[in-house]
């Protein structure tokens, strides 16, 4: 019966110390999924380095808001329409733009026309403010905020 105790002992002891690895392996560090992992270098494009296929695209969308993307040739473009405006003067701030673990968070403002701007003085002409963003292409979704 000794013997029988001692063996009941040990395999508890082993089930005790497989259920403390267990659970402590659970208790590492958890990456945030939203967490930035690093800011992305980026150029804003002047319309005529935009790529044909992309200003299309954007022609057809301008009226209206958009988010969209495009790749090429190794490069990311990310696009941001505001839609129709009652009238010029608009900019479009880059807030961030980063990646986390599972996906490029892009975030912009549009700006108000600035009335010492002598763009703003077409006040009666309507605009369509927009802004393409140049970056690597990373294969992940892009998030608009």
């Amino acid at each position: 019966m000794k013997n029988q105790l001692k063996k009941l002992a040990k395999y508890g002891v082993c089930i005790l110390g497989f259920a403390a690895f267990l659970l402590l392996g659970g208790c590492g560090e958890k990456k945030d999924p939203l967490e930035k992992i690093k800011d992305l270098e980026f150029t804003v494009l002047a319309d005529e380095n935009v790529p044909e296929e992309l200003k299309a695209v954007i022609e057809e969308k301008k009226s209206a808001p958009f988010k969209v993307t495009y790749q090429d040739n190794g490069f990311l473009y990310i696009c941001v329409g505001y839609g129709e405006q009652v009238s010029g003067g608009y900019s479009i701030a880059v807030n961030a733009l980063y990646l986390t673990e599972n996906a490029i968070y892009a975030d912009t403002t549009l700006l108000g026309s600035d009335p010492a701007d002598p763009a703003a003085g077409k006040k009666n002409t309507p605009s369509c403010p927009y802004i393409v963003i140049k970056t690597e292409f990373i294969d992940k979704p892009v998030v608009f905020n």
